[in-house]
């Protein structure tokens, strides 16, 4: 269970650190993608954008 949430733990950072290169490919700003200010901060839940890069890693992982 450990090294799911490590897993987890670096996609996350990969994305955010990738998130202004990815914005403009127009992942981010996808309908289900939601972003919204909460206690001064602005939040980035982004469900479809999730969705798009699981399919592509499963496409690249099933062709290699």
């Amino acid at each position: 269970m450990i090294r799911w949430l490590i897993v987890v733990f670096i996609a996350l950072l990969l994305f955010s650190g990738l998130r202004p290169w990815l914005e403009r490919l127009g992942l981010g700003r996808l309908p289900g993608d939601f972003r919204f200010r909460f206690l001064g901060r602005e939040w980035f839940i982004p469900f479809t954008s999730t969705v798009v890069l699981s399919g592509v890693a499963m496409l690249i992982a099933k062709f290699l």
